[in-house]
């Protein structure tokens, strides 16, 4: 992402943003005629000193570029929105906790080894207890090692065996919720103690199915812009963060009042 702040740091950066304003400068007489190297070279001494002598110039410049950036990068992630709704909301790959059928989803691309993902799982359960009409949607998004990959394939296998969640949704709880590096012998163990059939377990294990899985989440983690765990899809918005309880509720009030995450 464009970070305003890598280019103001170090003189390397502000001659590299001087460099692309001269350069800017120049093209405009290069298309009506050939400069000389002679001309070019005033040309270029003489922004140089106007920068020199008002640095602001480049600040003010820097800036909208920033601005720009953002709003291109805002008009993707609205792109992409638009263009994976289905995928987003209702893919079979998600699962469904809350109400299925609630007038409101909240999608959440999670880690089981992301500490920000294990504070987030009580917002999750309070949410479901307060808010009947709330579906709420959990996405496999393991962005930190191995062992998050191998807890992810675990729990792909448990929800493949598990129609209405509720199996799911154990194993979501003492996994997240338990201390310690979360992996594949630790996700066996909590799939054991939540009831799974670990005969089937291991044989799901293997199947295409968990792959397509996570690279379903992982395409559209990166068509979305969401790089980092835990992350919220709620109607028109990608919300990153763990903004807590009163954070999403005050997301799904305005998705009620307005349409729209915020009004």
């Amino acid at each position: 992402m464009f970070s305003l702040s890598k280019l103001r740091t170090g003189t390397a950066g502000w001659l590299a943003a001087a460099a692309l304003i001269a350069g800017l400068a120049v093209a405009a007489p290069l298309q009506a005629a050939p400069l000389s190297k002679a001309d070019r070279e005033a040309i270029e001494a003489v922004i140089k000193d106007y920068l020199l002598q008002n640095p602001e110039v480049l600040r003010d410049a820097l800036m909208e570029l920033e601005k720009r950036a953002n709003a291109e990068e805002s008009g993707k992630r609205a792109e992409a929105l638009k263009k994976n709704q289905k995928l987003i909301f209702e893919s079979a790959r998600g699962v469904v906790v809350g109400n299925p059928k609630g007038d409101i989803t909240i999608v959440e691309f999670f880690d089981y080894n992301c500490g920000y993902c294990k504070r987030a799982l009580a917002d999750m359960l309070d949410l479901i207890k307060a808010d009947p009409k709330l579906k709420f949607v959990l996405k496999e998004f393991p962005v930190l090692g191995p062992g998050s990959l191998e807890a992810a394939k675990v729990a792909i296998a448990v929800r493949m065996q598990d129609k209405d969640g509720a199996k799911y949704l154990a194993f979501h709880r003492a996994l997240l919720g338990s201390r310690g590096e979360a992996n594949r012998e630790r996700a066996l163990a909590v799939a054991k103690e939540a009831g799974a059939d670990m005969a089937r377990l291991e044989k799901d294990l293997a199947s295409a199915e968990i792959n397509a899985t996570i690279e379903e989440s992982v395409k559209l983690a990166e068509a979305l812009g969401i790089g980092g765990t835990p992350s919220y899809v709620i109607a028109n918005e990608i919300v990153p963060g763990a903004i807590g309880f009163n954070g999403l509720k005050n997301k799904l009030d305005a998705v009620r009042k307005c349409g729209r995450a915020t009004c």
